[in-house]
């Protein structure tokens, strides 16, 4: 259709003019729950960019023999199968960090972000352009999820990646790796990405 955006548009947009997290208020649940650490923020990142990826794929690939009552169950279905791989992998291969996200990988399955872009994107448009917008939405939302992590992780612990940043006589701020910390976090960056974006829309004018 001519008036859908390209796949580079799809994929610029979903990066940081709609990025998942803190443009559309997308995927709340793991944002907030697994962001007390780089490397957990990291592995859910990846796991969501592969289900996302293939979801998107699959529903553009399928997207003329979608029934309008039935693409709900059918993207859900989708994601699901992709969700049960990902799940899978990481217990055999990182089992330790499947452990650290429990359910979180599971409900992966009715995260909004994935089936969102099933139904605003995939199912509209061909599999070039599927495949760009879920890549720049996996890449935005690792963005938030790393940068939530790393200011509450380095906060709490005075480390990041285990590497020492914060002089030893740093007072750990432990309510930052409590869940406490992740709303207090989220909800800082959160402004701070509403100021910036106000104070760039008002120079466009000014100019």
């Amino acid at each position: 259709m001519a008036d859908q955006p390209t796949a580079i548009e799809r994929f610029i947009q979903g990066i940081l003019p709609e990025n998942p997290v803190y443009r559309q208020l997308l995927g709340l649940c793991p944002t907030l729950a697994v962001t007390n650490g780089l490397k957990a923020a990291i592995t859910m990142s990846a796991a969501v960019a592969f289900v996302l990826f293939c979801a998107n794929v699959v529903t553009s690939l399928m997207r003329n023999l979608l029934k309008p009552h039935l693409r709900i169950v059918i993207f859900t279905l989708t994601i699901a199968t992709f969700v049960t791989i990902a799940d899978r992998v990481l217990a055999a291969y990182l089992y330790q960090m499947s452990k650290v996200l429990g359910p979180y990988i599971p409900l992966i399955i009715v995260n909004c972000i994935i089936i969102c872009r099933c139904e605003v994107c995939a199912s509209k448009q061909g599999v070039f352009v599927a495949g760009a917008d879920a890549l720049g939405q996996s890449i935005g939302f690792c963005l938030a999820l790393c940068s939530i992590a790393a200011v509450r992780e380095i906060l709490g612990t005075g480390m990041l990646f285990d590497i020492r940043l914060l002089p030893a006589a740093w007072s750990d701020w432990v309510i930052m790796v409590l869940p406490p910390g992740a709303f207090l976090t989220f909800g800082l960056l959160l402004g701070l990405v509403n100021w910036y974006s106000d104070r760039q829309s008002q120079k466009a004018n000014r100019g």
